[in-house]
């Protein structure tokens, strides 16, 4: 139970493999889980209810992927300690992350119950799922801390190098998930909050294994000194957090605005976007999974000075990618009608459905590419380029909504999409290039000054 797994030593490959599919399926589990609760939602109480919680999916992506990125962006600097063996300085870092997460959960827990009705008046919620959306929204924010100690908990594992945790306790989630959603919704009749319920309590078994686990760490047993306030420890932090904290966050008000076109085309058309939505954030699973994986990688290496490894991990990760879109991204194109039908009951919002599933199938590797490159740049240290990067996908993602939704209609939210995903991918494809011949110059310079023997240490 003490293990960690450290990166920077062996076969890249075989290392990255070893870590990739355990947190796949613990990401595609995640999926598996909101799908679940999406169809017992919708078969359970109709497109309507299925409307409600979709319309609350973009809100509470801005919410909660604001406090990923903070974690994320956190963990970065844990997993380059742990990559340059520093423990005392990697505790030093959890304590001040702890401190910090604890304040920020509660900011944001109060802000986003408060504030929730005033934002789904702006979002041009419909009045006949405006009470069922507020419900599922309530009972979601109020727990919002379980799920930023998930995130915490499983983000440090992973940062050491350990996907398999996190796995564990997904698995153990994702069946309460499941049991719990369908005895609320069809036992006891509880509409859409009980779904909410059951995805707090499942959250609540996941932090709790993940931060067992943790526990039996001995170089991760924190002891008062490590919580001692250091505003430069703090600095460091936040630095490397927040940029990815608002990278999220910039993406989600981007989603949130195209949200608020397509509920103003009328429910079928929210019904529509919240399957679409789902089954997206799915067959990314892969692509995001090896974005994890090379941040990991990329970070440990980076703290080790070890950087031709990092090359060597992102040409496995791009594989890894690529597979994803071609088995994926076919089955969107190819099947989406068949996709449809498994989260929608009337005919109008499949079909709705089934256009946008076509071509976002086919454009599918520009996010799949965007998650490996925007990550290996985070593990790089450089969070200002991926938040830049999410200015860039919101300014393409509303640009394009506005100009299209009245000639193309709910065909533009694909459009949207697909514009977004590249711009993203551009900028972070050209960050990579120049970060890592930079240090690959580096390199060579010591590899000429000192030999190859004193390349590595």
């Amino acid at each position: 139970m003490t293990k960690t797994y450290d990166l920077t030593k062996g076969k890249s490959s075989k290392l990255i493999i070893s870590f990739f599919f355990p947190m796949l399926l613990t990401n595609m589990l995640q999926q598996v889980y909101s799908i679940a609760d999406t169809a017992i939602v919708g078969k359970g109480l109709g497109d309507n209810a299925l409307a409600a919680v979709g319309n609350i999916s973009s809100l509470t992506f801005l919410i909660i992927g604001f406090s990923m990125g903070l974690s994320n962006g956190f963990n970065v600097l844990t997993a380059q300690s742990f990559g340059a063996s520093d423990y005392k300085q990697l505790r030093r870092y959890l304590g001040a992350a702890i401190r910090l997460c604890i304040f920020i959960a509660a900011a944001l827990t109060a802000l986003s119950v408060f504030f929730l009705k005033d934002v789904l008046v702006l979002l041009q919620t419909d009045e006949s799922i405006m009470d069922d959306s507020l419900s599922y929204g309530l009972v979601i924010f109020s727990g919002l801390s379980t799920a930023l100690l998930y995130n915490m908990c499983s983000g440090i594992l992973r940062a050491l190098g350990d996907s398999k945790t996190p796995l564990i306790a997904i698995i153990i989630s994702t069946i309460v998930n499941i049991l719990l959603d369908s005895c609320f919704i069809f036992v006891f009749k509880t509409g859409v909050w009980g779904a909410a319920a059951a995805t707090i309590m499942s959250q609540v078994l996941s932090s709790a294994v993940c931060f067992y686990k943790l526990r039996k760490i001995e170089f991760l047993r924190l002891s008062r000194s490590d919580f001692g306030f250091s505003l430069r420890l703090d600095g460091l932090l936040l630095k490397n957090g927040i940029p990815m904290a608002l990278m999220n966050s910039i993406t989600a008000i981007g989603c949130m605005t195209v949200q608020y076109f397509v509920n103003g085309l009328g429910v079928a058309y929210t019904s529509a976007f919240s399957a679409c939505s789902r089954f997206i954030n799915m067959f990314m699973q892969p692509a995001c999974t090896a974005g994890y994986t090379m941040s990991a990688f990329a970070s440990q290496n980076y703290g080790a000075k070890k950087y031709n490894r990092i090359k060597e991990g992102m040409c496995v990760c791009i594989i890894i990618a690529s597979v994803s879109y071609f088995i994926l991204g076919s089955i969107m194109v190819f099947a989406p009608q068949f996709l449809g039908n498994i989260l929608l009951d009337g005919d109008e919002p499949i079909n709705i459905a089934a256009g946008y599933f076509r071509l976002c199938g086919a454009a599918l590797f520009t996010v799949d590419f965007l998650f490996v490159f925007r990550s290996c740049v985070q593990g790089l240290g450089r969070p200002l380029i991926p938040m830049l990067s999410g200015i860039v996908e919101m300014v393409m993602r509303v640009g394009v909504i506005i100009i299209f939704i009245k000639r193309a209609g709910f065909m533009a939210t694909s459009f949207a999409e697909i514009a977004a995903w590249t711009g993203a991918l551009t900028m972070n494809v050209c960050a990579y290039f120049y970060i890592t011949h930079k240090k690959l110059g580096m390199r060579s310079a010591k590899i000429k000054q000192h030999g190859p023997a004193k390349a590595y240490s």
